[in-house]
């Protein structure tokens, strides 16, 4: 249990910053495209005390709930950033650059924490372990810093992909705005502002998402161990 309470500070720490992006993205794309919703309500920031505010439940009570229930092992959880849903109907591919733009940032991070954990091999900071990626032998800042930068880089590649599914009312619905003729798609988003239509893509993502997650963690382990090129 010691051991738990040192590591369950940095996963909700990574956890919180990869939410915190994701949704700030949202919310500055869309003020980019003309709805100004989401930056009305302060949610075009990094800090995280507006993103708590809006969703204590699903960035606080969740988040600590999953991680207990799960040994340390995986933590849960979801923010919001609020959007005007008539703008979305007028203007559905802005909206659906908005809904790329969570997953986008989450895709960022995952690259950051990959480039700072290769810099940190090169010199020496930190050893491939497996899990976590890296580690340190030199002193327990480091380590911790390892397991962060660890932490950081799965859960971004698992938020990334998850987020992109194209099922309601994840962000890959609205995505399929930049794929398909406009009318298609508005008809899609009727559909999707059903609550059941939402649930039942809620389920169905869950049962798909096992499917594709090792797979792709694989491909993302290998890209990793690669050697980048600066």
């Amino acid at each position: 249990m010691s051991d738990f309470w040192a590591i369950a500070p940095i996963w909700y720490v990574a956890f919180l910053l990869s939410t915190v992006c994701h949704e700030a993205a949202h919310a500055l794309v869309a003020k980019w495209g003309g709805d100004s919703t989401a930056y009305s309500g302060g949610q075009v920031t990094l800090d995280p005390i507006p993103h708590l505010q809006r969703e204590p439940f699903g960035l606080i009570v969740i988040p600590w709930l999953s991680l207990i229930a799960s040994g340390g092992s995986s933590m849960f959880g979801w923010g919001s950033a609020p959007f005007d849903p008539y703008w979305q109907i007028r203007y559905p591919r802005r909206a659906a650059l908005m809904a790329l733009a969570g997953p986008i940032s989450n895709f960022l991070l995952a690259i950051i924490a990959a480039i700072l954990m290769h810099i940190g091999i090169a010199y020496g900071i930190f050893v491939l372990d497996g899990n976590p990626l890296v580690t340190s032998t030199q002193g327990v800042f480091l380590e911790g810093a390892g397991l962060f930068l660890s932490v950081l880089f799965v859960l971004n590649v698992i938020l990334g992909v998850f987020n992109l599914l194209p099922v309601p009312p994840l962000d890959g619905y609205s995505v399929l705005g930049l794929l398909m003729p406009e009318r298609v798609f508005l008809k899609l988003l009727e559909f999707a502002r059903s609550p059941g239509f939402s649930f039942l893509g809620i389920i169905l993502a869950y049962q798909i998402f096992p499917q594709i997650a090792r797979p792709v963690l694989r491909i993302a382990y290998y890209l990793f161990m690669k050697p980048l090129v600066f």
